[in-house]
Protein backbone atom coordinates (compact mmCIF):
# COMPACT_ATOMS: atom_id res chain seq x y z
CA UNK A 1 0.00 0.00 0.00
CA UNK A 2 0.95 3.52 -0.69
CA UNK A 3 0.19 6.81 1.57
CA UNK A 4 0.06 10.53 0.64
CA UNK A 5 0.57 12.06 4.15
CA UNK A 6 0.43 16.19 3.70
CA UNK A 7 1.45 18.62 6.42
CA UNK A 8 4.02 15.80 7.04
CA UNK A 9 6.97 17.86 7.86
CA UNK A 10 5.93 18.03 12.02
CA UNK A 11 2.93 17.50 14.31
CA UNK A 12 -0.23 15.06 13.65
CA UNK A 13 1.07 14.33 10.14
CA UNK A 14 4.85 13.43 11.15
CA UNK A 15 3.19 10.99 13.67
CA UNK A 16 0.49 9.55 11.00
CA UNK A 17 3.58 9.25 8.48
CA UNK A 18 5.64 7.18 11.23
CA UNK A 19 2.96 4.92 12.26
CA UNK A 20 1.85 3.83 8.69
CA UNK A 21 5.55 3.35 8.40
CA UNK A 22 5.42 1.01 11.25
CA UNK A 23 2.90 -0.84 9.70
CA UNK A 24 4.92 -1.56 6.63
CA UNK A 25 2.85 1.26 4.27
CA UNK A 26 4.99 3.01 1.84
CA UNK A 27 4.11 6.94 2.37
CA UNK A 28 4.75 10.04 -0.05
CA UNK A 29 5.10 12.60 2.66
CA UNK A 30 4.75 16.38 1.59
CA UNK A 31 4.88 19.70 3.23
CA UNK A 32 6.58 23.29 2.48
CA UNK A 33 9.82 22.22 4.45
CA UNK A 34 12.09 20.35 2.46
CA UNK A 35 14.85 19.63 5.39
CA UNK A 36 12.31 18.50 7.92
CA UNK A 37 10.52 16.35 5.06
CA UNK A 38 14.21 14.74 4.27
CA UNK A 39 14.78 14.09 8.00
CA UNK A 40 11.36 12.12 8.59
CA UNK A 41 12.61 10.03 5.37
CA UNK A 42 16.11 9.18 6.32
CA UNK A 43 14.77 7.99 9.40
CA UNK A 44 11.80 5.90 8.58
CA UNK A 45 13.85 4.19 5.13
CA UNK A 46 16.34 3.02 7.99
CA UNK A 47 13.76 2.42 10.68
CA UNK A 48 11.35 0.51 8.72
CA UNK A 49 13.07 -0.17 5.61
CA UNK A 50 9.67 1.40 3.58
CA UNK A 51 9.69 3.40 0.75
CA UNK A 52 9.75 7.18 1.02
CA UNK A 53 8.71 10.00 -1.38
CA UNK A 54 9.29 13.15 -0.01
CA UNK A 55 7.39 16.60 -1.68
CA UNK A 56 8.00 19.90 -1.36
CA UNK A 57 4.89 22.03 -1.95
CA UNK A 58 3.42 25.27 -0.60
CA UNK A 59 -0.34 24.00 -0.45
CA UNK A 60 -1.56 28.10 0.35
CA UNK A 61 -0.88 27.82 -3.67
CA UNK A 62 -3.55 26.51 -5.61
CA UNK A 63 -1.17 25.38 -8.52
CA UNK A 64 1.21 23.35 -6.49
CA UNK A 65 -1.52 21.44 -4.92
CA UNK A 66 -2.77 20.43 -8.61
CA UNK A 67 0.88 20.18 -9.62
CA UNK A 68 1.11 17.51 -6.23
CA UNK A 69 -1.82 15.49 -6.95
CA UNK A 70 -0.45 15.27 -10.82
CA UNK A 71 2.98 14.40 -9.72
CA UNK A 72 1.72 11.51 -7.29
CA UNK A 73 -0.85 10.05 -9.58
CA UNK A 74 1.57 7.17 -11.09
CA UNK A 75 1.70 5.71 -7.65
CA UNK A 76 -1.75 4.56 -7.04
CA UNK A 77 -2.22 6.22 -3.87
CA UNK A 78 -4.23 4.16 -1.50
CA UNK A 79 -4.66 6.09 1.26
CA UNK A 80 -4.89 10.04 1.90
CA UNK A 81 -4.07 11.83 4.51
CA UNK A 82 -5.25 14.78 4.43
CA UNK A 83 -3.83 16.78 7.26
CA UNK A 84 -1.90 20.20 6.51
CA UNK A 85 -3.39 23.03 8.06
CA UNK A 86 -2.87 25.81 10.46
CA UNK A 87 -4.66 27.95 12.33
CA UNK A 88 -4.61 31.61 13.50
CA UNK A 89 -4.88 32.96 17.47
CA UNK A 90 -6.31 36.55 18.03
CA UNK A 91 -9.13 39.29 17.89
CA UNK A 92 -10.73 38.73 14.12
CA UNK A 93 -10.79 42.60 13.66
CA UNK A 94 -6.94 42.69 14.51
CA UNK A 95 -5.68 39.36 13.25
CA UNK A 96 -3.32 39.92 9.63
CA UNK A 97 -6.10 39.72 6.56
CA UNK A 98 -3.11 37.95 4.84
CA UNK A 99 -2.73 35.16 7.37
CA UNK A 100 -5.95 34.11 7.49
CA UNK A 101 -6.47 34.30 3.95
CA UNK A 102 -3.49 31.59 3.47
CA UNK A 103 -4.75 29.44 6.32
CA UNK A 104 -8.60 29.80 4.50
CA UNK A 105 -6.32 28.24 1.21
CA UNK A 106 -4.65 25.29 2.73
CA UNK A 107 -7.18 24.47 5.20
CA UNK A 108 -10.42 24.54 2.85
CA UNK A 109 -9.36 24.90 -0.66
CA UNK A 110 -6.17 22.20 -0.90
CA UNK A 111 -8.65 20.11 1.55
CA UNK A 112 -11.18 20.20 -1.06
CA UNK A 113 -9.36 19.75 -3.89
CA UNK A 114 -6.93 17.38 -2.93
CA UNK A 115 -10.17 15.33 -1.02
CA UNK A 116 -12.27 15.59 -4.51
CA UNK A 117 -9.47 14.49 -6.93
CA UNK A 118 -8.30 11.78 -5.01
CA UNK A 119 -11.85 10.54 -3.77
CA UNK A 120 -12.54 10.22 -7.47
CA UNK A 121 -9.61 7.91 -8.17
CA UNK A 122 -10.83 5.44 -5.05
CA UNK A 123 -14.35 5.42 -6.00
CA UNK A 124 -13.25 4.36 -10.05
CA UNK A 125 -11.32 1.44 -8.41
CA UNK A 126 -14.13 1.24 -5.60
CA UNK A 127 -11.58 0.65 -2.87
CA UNK A 128 -9.27 3.15 -0.62
CA UNK A 129 -9.05 5.26 2.53
CA UNK A 130 -9.15 8.68 3.13
CA UNK A 131 -8.36 10.70 6.42
CA UNK A 132 -9.65 14.37 6.64
CA UNK A 133 -8.05 16.06 9.68
CA UNK A 134 -10.73 18.02 10.98
CA UNK A 135 -10.84 19.53 14.88
CA UNK A 136 -12.80 19.28 18.23
CA UNK A 137 -13.27 22.64 17.47
CA UNK A 138 -15.38 22.53 14.39
CA UNK A 139 -18.46 21.78 16.12
CA UNK A 140 -18.44 24.78 17.95
CA UNK A 141 -17.98 28.37 17.76
CA UNK A 142 -14.49 30.01 18.75
CA UNK A 143 -14.02 33.32 19.63
CA UNK A 144 -10.12 34.56 19.18
CA UNK A 145 -9.51 31.30 16.93
CA UNK A 146 -13.05 31.77 14.67
CA UNK A 147 -11.89 31.59 11.42
CA UNK A 148 -9.75 28.29 12.47
CA UNK A 149 -12.70 26.64 13.88
CA UNK A 150 -14.74 27.94 11.53
CA UNK A 151 -12.20 26.31 8.75
CA UNK A 152 -12.92 22.54 10.68
CA UNK A 153 -16.16 23.01 10.48
CA UNK A 154 -15.91 23.07 6.50
CA UNK A 155 -13.69 19.74 6.89
CA UNK A 156 -16.48 18.55 9.54
CA UNK A 157 -19.56 19.04 7.18
CA UNK A 158 -18.16 17.85 4.07
CA UNK A 159 -16.52 15.13 5.31
CA UNK A 160 -20.19 13.73 7.09
CA UNK A 161 -21.98 14.71 3.65
CA UNK A 162 -19.30 12.55 1.60
CA UNK A 163 -19.37 9.79 4.18
CA UNK A 164 -23.53 9.40 3.51
CA UNK A 165 -23.51 9.76 -0.42
CA UNK A 166 -20.50 6.82 -0.06
CA UNK A 167 -22.80 4.53 2.45
CA UNK A 168 -25.75 4.99 0.41
CA UNK A 169 -23.43 3.86 -2.62
CA UNK A 170 -22.09 0.74 -0.91
CA UNK A 171 -18.64 2.10 -1.73
CA UNK A 172 -15.47 0.19 -0.91
CA UNK A 173 -14.04 3.37 0.11
CA UNK A 174 -13.12 4.45 3.52
CA UNK A 175 -13.68 7.74 4.92
CA UNK A 176 -12.78 9.33 8.14
CA UNK A 177 -12.29 12.73 9.97
CA UNK A 178 -10.12 13.02 12.99
CA UNK A 179 -10.95 15.47 15.80
CA UNK A 180 -9.11 16.02 18.07
CA UNK A 181 -8.97 18.65 20.97
CA UNK A 182 -5.23 20.47 21.75
CA UNK A 183 -2.53 18.43 20.75
CA UNK A 184 1.13 18.51 21.04
CA UNK A 185 2.62 20.24 17.60
CA UNK A 186 4.00 22.81 16.70
CA UNK A 187 0.94 24.14 15.73
CA UNK A 188 0.72 26.19 19.07
CA UNK A 189 3.79 28.25 18.11
CA UNK A 190 2.35 28.75 14.62
CA UNK A 191 -1.28 30.19 16.16
CA UNK A 192 0.82 31.79 18.88
CA UNK A 193 -1.22 29.80 21.36
CA UNK A 194 -0.60 27.96 24.60
CA UNK A 195 -2.45 24.65 24.94
CA UNK A 196 -1.00 24.15 28.44
CA UNK A 197 -1.02 20.73 30.24
CA UNK A 198 -4.14 19.63 28.15
CA UNK A 199 -2.13 18.86 24.93
CA UNK A 200 -2.38 15.21 24.34
CA UNK A 201 0.45 13.15 22.85
CA UNK A 202 0.88 13.60 19.00
CA UNK A 203 2.49 10.30 18.65
CA UNK A 204 -0.36 8.49 20.87
CA UNK A 205 -2.84 10.32 18.72
CA UNK A 206 -1.39 9.39 15.15
CA UNK A 207 -1.32 5.72 16.33
CA UNK A 208 -5.11 5.91 17.19
CA UNK A 209 -6.44 7.25 14.50
CA UNK A 210 -4.52 5.50 12.23
CA UNK A 211 -6.13 2.00 13.84
CA UNK A 212 -9.46 3.74 13.79
CA UNK A 213 -9.10 4.37 10.10
CA UNK A 214 -8.21 1.11 9.44
CA UNK A 215 -11.18 -0.13 11.24
CA UNK A 216 -13.71 1.99 8.86
CA UNK A 217 -14.77 4.65 11.95
CA UNK A 218 -15.73 7.78 10.42
CA UNK A 219 -15.52 10.37 13.47
CA UNK A 220 -12.23 9.18 15.35
CA UNK A 221 -10.93 11.58 18.40
CA UNK A 222 -8.44 10.94 20.74
CA UNK A 223 -9.92 10.63 24.52
CA UNK A 224 -13.01 11.17 26.50
CA UNK A 225 -13.19 14.88 26.83
CA UNK A 226 -13.10 15.85 23.23
CA UNK A 227 -15.86 13.28 22.67
CA UNK A 228 -17.58 14.76 25.47
CA UNK A 229 -16.97 18.68 24.16
CA UNK A 230 -18.04 17.23 20.71
CA UNK A 231 -21.42 15.53 21.74
CA UNK A 232 -22.02 18.63 24.07
CA UNK A 233 -21.88 21.00 21.23
CA UNK A 234 -25.08 19.17 19.83
CA UNK A 235 -26.69 19.45 23.43
CA UNK A 236 -25.87 23.17 24.81
CA UNK A 237 -27.51 26.39 23.17
CA UNK A 238 -24.78 27.88 20.81
CA UNK A 239 -25.00 31.23 23.09
CA UNK A 240 -23.50 29.39 25.94
CA UNK A 241 -21.49 27.35 23.86
CA UNK A 242 -19.40 30.36 22.31
CA UNK A 243 -19.48 32.41 26.17
CA UNK A 244 -17.29 29.51 27.51
CA UNK A 245 -14.99 28.83 25.09
CA UNK A 246 -14.72 32.56 24.88
CA UNK A 247 -13.68 32.77 28.13
CA UNK A 248 -11.14 29.77 27.77
CA UNK A 249 -9.97 30.54 24.55
CA UNK A 250 -8.98 34.73 26.27
CA UNK A 251 -6.28 32.80 27.80
CA UNK A 252 -4.46 30.76 25.61
CA UNK A 253 -2.54 34.03 24.31
CA UNK A 254 1.11 33.31 24.27
CA UNK A 255 2.92 35.97 26.71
Amino acid sequence: MIALVTGASSGIGREIARSLAKHGINVIITARRKDKLDELKSELVDMYKVKVLSIKADLSDEKQVFELYRRVQKYKIDILINNAGFGVYGSFSENSLDRELDMLSVNIRAFHILFKLFLRDFRSRGCGYILNTASAGGFIPGPYFGAYYASKAYVVRLTQAVAEELRREKSGVHLSMLCPGPVETEFSQTASVNFGPMAYSAEKLAEHAVREMFAGKLLITENKFSELMIYGSKLIPDCVMTFFTGLFQDKRGLK
